[in-house]
């Protein structure tokens, strides 16, 4: 199956532009003056072509990447070259990593939605780390992609993975952005135990 996704998304970003900018959310968060995120080791989590990694860094981050597409990690590690920074680029399989435990101050992940990988994030997370996480809702399907019901987030479903969390921020409803309309759900949220 790895070989098949890679395959999939090689072909997909290699045939798309990609995101120049951070997320919006990403940005609202750590360009607050609201919250205290220790600017220690982040994790990106599906990568892609390095828009938030390379975000992250400027805001003072040590940072890893991880996405399972070369083609994406490519252009992430052209990027960050240009501008003179220092990213850990790892190409693996989502499906079968690993993270290590208690290692990360904050994990990253954008219109990615593996349900697995939840438990490994809050594990990897350190005591106090904290997580910032935006995907599609299940209202997308409406309006277009992704339409599979298992890339699509149920209505408050986040909440509920993040529950044994201190939640700092939730939103979920329609958003614009430089991407255009979708139905989206984020949440920034602080590892209490």
């Amino acid at each position: 199956m790895a070989s098949e996704d890679q395959t999939r998304w090689d072909r997909q970003h290699s045939s798309s532009a990609g995101a120049d900018q951070p997320s919006n959310y990403l940005r609202q968060i750590l360009e607050s003056d609201a919250w205290h995120i220790s600017r220690g080791l982040a994790l990106d989590v599906a990568a892609g072509k390095g828009s938030n990694a390379i975000f992250l860094a400027e805001m003072g981050f040590r940072v890893v990447g991880i996405d399972i597409s070369t083609i994406a990690l490519e252009e992430a590690r052209r990027r960050a070259e240009e501008k003179s920074i220092e990213i850990t680029w790892h190409q693996a399989d989502l499906e079968q990593i690993e993270f290590p435990t208690a290692a990360y101050d904050l994990i990253v992940n954008f219109n990615y939605l593996q349900r697995s990988l939840f438990p490994q994030i809050q594990r990897a997370l350190k005591p106090q780390g904290h997580v910032i996480f935006e995907t599609y809702l299940i209202d997308q399907q409406a309006i277009g992609h992704p339409k599979n019901s298992a890339y699509l987030l149920n209505h408050n479903e986040l909440l509920d993975h993040f529950r044994s969390f201190r939640v700092l921020c939730y939103r979920e409803g329609k958003y614009t952005d430089s991407a255009g309309v979708a139905f989206r759900a984020g949440i920034f949220t602080q590892k209490i135990r």
